[in-house]
């Protein structure tokens, strides 16, 4: 068992410290709203911390997923940051969604103080995180990684590494343009069954166990036939992974139309007053 530090208790984070102080190892907390660190150790024991350098003093490995590339420097290497008080040896994991070249950044900031990093973003939702069962993507040394994977395991169905830092943000891109194009070819599919007249339940029920199915047929067809997004992952953070999407595909030279045209679809969704809807009310501008 090991002691850890989570940093960021959002509906991703909160549940991921869960599950390792469900396997037993030994939690200290930390969220920018002290009140939620709290709530938290009352459900789950452990500690909470003032600050990321108090949750970090003395740990073996800190985690962190918090919401952005600034937010991620400001428990990092900002005033009070973790990386302050990581020793020797130690290893920080980052899982949330940010840029490459952040990662990057942190990690030459880590190895000039001694510790490891690893970008770790995950892929599975609010549900994934629930159940322990994300999918993990990472990026940084072997050695690093072979030491932290079997803690990360705790809340994960499968992870892995899949090159040097960075290469785990690189691949939650790729995992995000796979999700806007699928979601909007779903979205049009059952609009347009809608206007044919379609039972359109039976149909994706059909479709579903041909080369047309998808986690996100089988997760979302029925809510937005139903026109239900009041759950999963929200219209704003897609929009904000997709801004960083775009961004490297600038850097490397990729050529993004559907995602860039998607994007925009999620912007119309916003207008729409749906930024905290679940990305697949992409359909709601299609109906409206």
């Amino acid at each position: 068992m090991a002691q850890v530090a989570f940093l960021g208790l959002g509906v991703m984070g909160g549940p991921m410290a869960r599950h390792l102080a469900a396997k037993g190892h030994q939690v200290t907390v930390y969220n920018r709203t002290k009140a939620k660190a709290d709530a938290w150790v009352s459900a789950h024991g452990g500690k909470a911390a003032a600050t990321p350098r108090e949750a970090a003093e003395g740990q073996e490995i800190v985690f962190a997923c918090v919401g952005n590339d600034d937010d991620l420097r400001q428990v990092t290497t900002g005033p009070d940051g973790a990386f302050a008080a990581m020793g020797k040896g130690t290893v920080f994991v980052d899982h949330t969604t940010a840029s490459a070249e952040v990662a990057r950044e942190l990690s030459a900031a880590a190895e000039t103080g001694g510790f490891g990093f690893v970008d770790a973003p995950v892929s599975g939702g609010q549900a994934g995180a629930e159940n322990g069962v994300l999918t993990v993507m990472c990026g940084g040394d072997a050695d690093t990684y072979a030491r932290v994977e079997p803690v990360i395991k705790s809340y994960a169905r499968a992870c892995r590494l899949l090159g040097p830092v960075g290469a785990g943000q690189l691949a939650k891109m790729m995992n995000q343009i796979c999700i806007a194009g699928l979601v909007q070819g779903l979205s049009e599919a059952v609009h347009f069954g809608k206007q044919a007249g379609l039972d359109i339940e039976a149909v994706l029920d059909v479709i579903s166990k041909g080369a047309a199915g998808s986690w996100q047929m089988e997760n979302r067809g029925k809510t937005m036939n139903e026109g239900k997004f009041d759950f999963g992952f929200a219209v704003d953070w897609m929009r904000k992974d997709l801004s960083i999407v775009l961004a490297e595909a600038r850097n490397n030279k990729a050529k993004l139309p559907v995602t860039a045209l998607v994007d925009q679809f999620y912007a119309e969704v916003q207008s729409m007053g749906g930024g905290r809807w679940d990305t697949s009310s992409l359909i709601a501008r299609l109906e409206k």
